[in-house]
């Protein structure tokens, strides 16, 4: 991987957060070296600066010096969470439709261009899914991130339409008109529906939450095997959304800080 160039004059501050940045869903545990050279600081720099860190508990140490995020910026980031509510408001239904699907369940917001997934139940045996809690995907090779699309501002709705749309399975939508027609399709039958775009042995199916206020603030979605069987499921997806939508509407619940 090339060297990074740090900005000349950068703070204290915006260097820590680069460091927090360096680590990845796929690697979360790098050496000193490997965090200097993504975020382009000198290594003497890294290397007090992680200290730093490891010192206030934001990040931790491994057996082999490896660095990694710590417990304590998780402590923080948790405690403060706009998203938590939300969380702990649809842990119940997505416990009641893994009941009847038996393979994933998620529930996914907007975050940018991209949809972020704040949690996950699963089962062993289940297909195959590559999201993951915390974890990010594009907009628009994801049944969430579909739905969250064709409900989100117009202006984003532009800037993913112009591309490039990446294709991840010959099912992926990777044209603007498709892309127009789906996210119409979607505001028109109240879900998404999206066999194999990810991954061709398995479907994604969404449905819109919405804030005390009418608006789409997430995504609920499951991850199912890509057959027959699977035609049966948008209720069931869609039940909950609205249970959950209900849910927020009660809790005085409008909108997440963006």
């Amino acid at each position: 991987m090339a060297r990074v160039r740090a900005p000349v004059g950068e703070s204290v501050l915006s260097r820590a957060v680069r460091i927090f940045e360096a680590f990845t869903p796929d690697e979360p545990a790098l050496t000193v070296s490997e965090i200097s050279r993504r975020t382009g600081l000198h290594l003497a720099t890294a290397s007090r600066l992680v200290a730093e860190l490891v010192a206030h508990g934001f990040l931790a140490r491994d057996a082999d010096r490896r660095v990694r995020i710590g417990v304590r910026l998780w402590e923080l980031g948790t405690r403060a969470s706009p998203t938590l509510s939300l969380r702990d408001a649809a842990m119940p239904f997505m416990e009641g439709v893994h009941d009847v699907v038996g393979h994933h369940v998620q529930i996914g917001v907007l975050e940018g261009e991209e949809v972020l997934f704040l949690e996950r139940l699963t089962a062993l045996g289940a297909v195959v899914n590559y999201t993951r809690i915390a974890g990010r995907l594009p907009l628009h090779v994801s049944s969430s991130g579909l739905v969250l699309l064709a409900h989100g501002a117009t202006d984003l709705q532009e800037r993913v339409l112009a591309g490039p749309l990446r294709k991840y399975t010959p099912h992926t939508i990777t044209t603007a008109v498709a892309l127009r027609s789906t996210l119409a399709a979607i505001r028109k039958q109240g879900y998404a529906y999206c066999p194999g775009h990810f991954h061709e042995d398995a479907l994604g199916i969404a449905a819109p939450v919405r804030d005390g206020g009418g608006e789409v603030v997430a995504a609920l979605s499951v991850i199912i095997p890509n057959d027959a069987a699977a035609a049966a499921v948008p209720p069931v997806v869609r039940t909950a959304a609205r249970g959950l939508s209900r849910a927020l509407a009660a809790g005085g619940a409008r909108g997440l800080p963006g």
